[in-house]
């Protein structure tokens, strides 16, 4: 299936001959990408929102308006990056937005006006985060993963979680010690040690290089053995048939209401902690305490995926994150602190599953041919959601003065999820005839 546009080669490390299935490789380099380019589009942000805020005279919304106004360019730049995915792969997506992204993150050091921050953090950062990460990677996993779709899935995604159990920390602490100009250039620097040796990893689809999804043999497909995954690519639905379904819509809203907390606690759960009088090291520990077992139990999650129906597993991952937030909220609120601490714990569990959850829902949907395409597509309809959200949060704060009436409404979102994912139908997919 190779073809001049896509990213085949003849390394011997990609062929059958290797002991190692080519796309294990693949899910340590989605691990990595996911790790770079969420923490630092999302992680690293809380840790930066009060000394900038201070030193530049800014309110939280302005400050956080350029992470808003990120979510919107990744929406519209995954229309384009998308297809490229679906077409030549992402190798060379992944070298030049790290290029982006590492002298965004630079660049950041020196700003001074807000807008130097919506262009630097708001626009170029968060194309070349979109370059490097989810999309890039999620489109690509799937292609090369079927029947173990979940699993690859889980695996590649602890790379976000293990941002905010390094990033988080670790970006307070550079800010505390060498203040935080210093520490968007350190990052920079990281970013691009990180990423660029990745990039040299990418490969499109396992069929370029005569290769079958999930590692089965020729003597195993010959045998049957891949019938799922042929089956899956020859009735794949196009972009322009998927926004013909209710299914299409009903997922966007679904995924996209659901993981609002994600982006909303990023940003806020440092200054929201500090507000309620904890310190900054055990504000910054909150995320840790979400992060690690959202990154420990997305293989659990991924394993459960590929046995049960990642479409009702969908409605548990949603209720956990519901019942978090509350408990957050009366944790906080009343001052006992084990019960706040347990609903980090427990918003980190349900953070584990939406990752795997989603990209296993697409695949199953939709087929995995034309998956960049299609995922793509929905980006301008869930990132919507979910760039206003943390936007729509610091205006609450700046009118009201806390965060509590935010957060519960981020519950309430998260069982209308529950709501919408439970009606969504897989549309009727039939042999694509081109």
């Amino acid at each position: 299936m190779a073809s001049p546009t896509t990213e085949a080669d003849a390394s011997p490390s990609v062929s059958g001959r290797s002991p190692i299935f080519y796309g294990y490789w693949l899910i340590g380099a989605a691990f990595t990408a996911q790790f770079i380019s969420a923490g630092m589009q999302n992680y690293v942000i809380g840790a930066f929102l009060k000394p900038m805020t201070t030193e530049l005279d800014w309110s939280r919304s302005e400050f956080v308006l350029a992470r808003t106004i990120g979510q919107f360019v990744v929406a519209f730049t995954g229309l384009y990056i998308g297809g490229v995915v679906d077409r030549r792969g992402g190798k060379w997506l992944m070298r030049g937005g790290i290029c982006i992204l590492s002298a965004a993150l630079f660049g950041c050091s020196f700003v001074q006006e807000q807008w130097q921050w919506i262009l630097l953090n708001g626009l170029i950062l968060t194309v070349g985060a979109s370059m490097v990460g989810n999309l890039v990677v999620n489109v690509t996993l799937a292609k090369w993963f079927v029947e173990k779709r979940g699993r690859a899935a889980g695996f590649a995604a602890m790379g976000v979680s293990f941002a905010g159990i390094v990033i988080t920390p670790g970006t307070a602490e550079l800010v505390a010690l060498f203040g935080w100009r210093e520490a968007w250039q350190i990052l920079a620097v990281l970013a691009f040690i990180i990423i660029m040796p990745v990039s040299f990893v990418m490969r499109r689809a396992p069929e370029d290089h005569g290769l079958h999804p999930d590692g089965k043999t020729a003597a195993q497909v010959a045998a049957g053995g891949g019938a799922r995954a042929a089956a899956d690519f020859a009735s794949s639905v196009t972009r322009a048939q998927a926004l013909r379904t209710p299914a299409f819509y009903l997922v966007v809203l679904a995924f996209g209401l659901g993981a609002i907390s994600i982006g909303v606690m990023l940003v806020q759960t440092i200054p929201y902690m500090t507000d309620a009088g904890y310190s900054t090291t055990v504000a910054a520990a909150m995320i840790t305490v979400a992060s690690v077992p959202s990154m420990l139990l997305k293989p659990v999650w991924g394993y459960f995926i590929d046995k049960a129906d990642a479409q009702r597993l969908s409605v548990i991952g949603f209720a956990i994150s519901a019942v978090s937030m509350v408990l957050i909220v009366v944790g906080v609120r009343s001052g006992i602190s084990p019960l706040a601490f347990f609903g980090f714990f427990l918003l980190g569990c349900g953070w584990s599953g939406l990752i795997p959850l989603q990209e296993v829902v697409w695949a199953t949907f939709f087929g995995r041919r034309y998956l960049g395409a299609v995922r793509s597509a929905g980006l301008p309809f869930s990132l919507g959601i979910s760039a206003s959200a943390p936007l729509l949060a610091s205006f609450y704060f700046d009118r009201i003065g806390n965060y509590d009436g935010a957060f519960l409404a981020i519950a309430a979102c998260a069982v209308l999820a529950i709501v919408l994912i439970s009606f969504a139908k897989p549309p009727t997919r039939t042999a694509a005839t081109t």
